[in-house]
């Protein structure tokens, strides 16, 4: 599985340039308010989870924050998003590997995720990405998750996908992680299509 994915998103990367995929974003507003309502300090580990060619660290590194990592599976994302960020481009850790079969190098203070979690239709993947979670985090960090809302659309990419609502992702991520807020947003892609995404965040219990 894990190679048929890294396949398919090597081939997204290839094919299109960040400007052209669905999830695009210019500035990731949403994302960018919640990671500072966090009120962490700029000096935080942060971890952009499927982060690939997103702008978000690019506005993470203008707001000051100096310790963010991104992991993807897709290499050549990464290529996209160092030759946008030119000489601040050392400035990031760039991880390459599945988040399900991540084996985190330390532990950060926050995980941010935006249009990975709802990929994983399948339940073993699903245990493996909170299990992943849980050894990234340290307690009291925080989570940020953006997955398609009830109703987002069931297939993007050419892949099928899981919709939540808060309910289904207390279930899987369980008692260790207090929900703090959670809204929708209607995001409009490059094509002129709305997708429907739930934003929600926790703290892991300490």
């Amino acid at each position: 599985m894990t190679h048929a994915r890294e396949g398919h998103w090597a081939d997204v990367y290839e094919s299109k340039s960040a400007t052209e995929v669905s999830w695009y974003q210019a500035t990731p507003e949403r994302s960018l308010a919640l990671v500072q309502k966090a009120e962490m300090c700029r000096e935080a580990p942060i971890i952009d989870v499927g982060g690939g060619a997103s702008t978000l660290v690019d506005h993470l590194l203008d707001a000051g924050y100096t310790d963010l990592t991104v992991l993807d599976l897709a290499a050549a994302a990464f290529e996209q998003a160092r030759a946008r960020l030119a000489a601040r481009a050392h400035c990031i850790d760039w991880l390459v590997a599945d988040v399900t079969r991540f084996e985190p190098p330390r532990r950060y203070r926050l995980w941010h995720d935006r249009a990975v979690l709802h990929f994983l239709t399948d339940a073993a993947d699903r245990e493996r990405y909170v299990n992943v979670l849980r050894q990234a985090l340290e307690p009291g960090g925080h989570v940020i998750i953006a997955a398609f809302g009830p109703d987002g659309p069931t297939r993007c990419s050419g892949l099928d996908i899981r919709r939540y609502n808060v309910d289904l992702l207390k279930e899987l991520l369980g008692p260790e992680f207090a929900l703090q807020s959670h809204e929708l947003e209607n995001h409009k892609t490059p094509t002129g299509a709305v997708q429907q995404f739930l934003y929600s965040c926790w703290i892991r219990r300490g």
